[in-house]
């Protein structure tokens, strides 16, 4: 188990590219929903330098967890959040959240980032499959949508592009705290990270906000050029890895 990095000093440099990578992360989080989570890991090795992957996505984890709830803020005040969706959706996947972290936490570090890896291309390719049904505005918990909800919020309920973004963000909050709270316990948070990336990822979520609301009518191009650079990334890091 490696040890917390919480007191150690940062360069500017590394607080530059962490603040960097805080914004991306809100970015995305507000222009697409959950797709922050997934690159947050390979921002904080990658380019910020934490060298311990168990680290990484420990931190990883709390910033993604903060940066969604302040998203989801923003979402919700302008009407765009499905409650009862949402809240079906985090539950059924906290106890899932928990899981993964302590079998992650017993796997190693490497192996892990290339499995992480063929993930991220998976997730891309999947964001990627043409969906031919139109979207409902309207769509309300039912006994039909909450069984189906755990595949996805769109494919389960038909919301459109800007509902789903502001309702998955209520799920990554409590996944991404949920892990967060199991790593921190093992001292595999980064503190000092954590705080920079929050501090970037006020501007970018707010940003993603903004920009997403302008975006709504290309829901399709927003989905494509998200699932291209998601496949992108994962080649890198399983190569890297591997």
């Amino acid at each position: 188990m490696e040890p917390s990095g919480g007191d150690r000093l940062i360069d500017l440099a590394t607080a530059a590219l962490a603040i960097l990578s805080g914004a991306a992360i809100g970015l995305i989080l507000g222009l697409v929903g959950g797709g922050g989570s997934i690159l947050a890991v390979p921002l904080l090795v990658h380019v910020v330098g934490i060298r311990s992957p168990h680290m990484a996505i420990g931190t990883a984890a709390i910033a993604v967890g903060l940066n969604a709830a302040m998203g989801l803020v923003g979402h919700a005040r302008h009407g765009m959040v499905k409650w009862r969706c949402g809240l079906v959706f985090a539950a059924a996947g906290v106890a899932g959240a928990l899981t993964g972290a302590e079998l992650g936490k017993a796997y190693d570090g490497q192996k892990l980032l290339f499995l992480f890896g063929g993930l991220m291309v998976v997730v891309g390719l999947s964001m990627l499959r043409k969906r031919t049904a139109e979207p409902r505005r309207d769509v309300v918990l039912d006994r039909d949508t909450a069984g189906r909800l755990v595949p996805g919020l769109i494919w389960a309920t038909r919301m459109p592009m800007a509902n789903a973004v502001g309702t998955s963000l209520l799920a990554v909050t409590a996944f991404g705290l949920s892990t967060a709270a199991s790593y921190a316990l093992s001292g595999l948070v980064d503190w000092p990270i954590v705080g920079l990336l929050m501090i970037g990822g006020v501007a970018g979520a707010l940003a993603g906000i903004a920009l997403g609301r302008k975006l709504a009518g290309n829901k399709r191009l927003l989905e494509t050029a998200f699932g291209v650079m998601v496949i992108g990334v994962g080649i890198y890091v399983a190569l890297k890895a591997g």
